[in-house]
């Protein structure tokens, strides 16, 4: 009985922490507050699913990376290596996405700096995984312009952005 009461506890404050949102203000409107809630509740979620894949992720790159250097020749990729690159980067990916995510709770505002050096990194893994053989040049004019545009779009978001007091961004 005392088991249950203590599991009991223990969801309840869990849930209180996932419907938690340091930001709303007793002034606000209900319906505000009630919406500030879902998205906390919905942005915590996915926090916590995007760990749980990134622990996968990696587990399975390791597991990939052992098998791969175990099979013969013993000490030496089979998979090339641009496609390893594309395992990293698909990582990296999703620990940029959870940065979002965690800055978006932190600030309750979508980081535009943030979202734009995600796409930069997704765009370059793409280039980096580039097969010739299956894909035109079409495709790689698309990559290039995507990249120029990110660039550009980074560019003007950093000029535009106040200096920091600290000298670090």
């Amino acid at each position: 009985m005392v088991g249950s009461r203590r599991g009991q506890k223990g969801s309840m404050r869990f849930l209180k922490w996932l419907l938690h949102n340091p930001h709303e203000t007793e002034e606000e409107d209900p319906f505000l507050r009630g919406i500030t809630r879902i998205e906390s509740l919905i942005s915590k979620l996915l926090s916590i699913l995007l760990i749980g894949l990134v622990i996968v992720a990696v587990v399975d790159l390791a597991r990939f990376l052992v098998a791969d250097l175990l099979r013969e020749p013993t000490g030496f990729f089979s998979t090339t290596l641009i496609e390893i690159f594309g395992l990293f980067l698909n990582i990296l990916i999703a620990l940029e996405i959870l940065e979002n995510i965690t800055a978006y709770l932190q600030k309750q505002v979508v980081q535009v700096e943030l979202v734009i050096v995600t796409s930069l990194i997704a765009v370059a893994r793409k280039i980096i995984i580039f097969d010739f053989e299956k894909l035109g040049g079409l495709d790689l004019i698309g990559l290039g312009a995507a990249t120029l545009a990110l660039s550009v779009s980074y560019w003007l978001v950093r000029r535009a952005k106040p200096p920091s007091k600290s000298g670090q961004d």
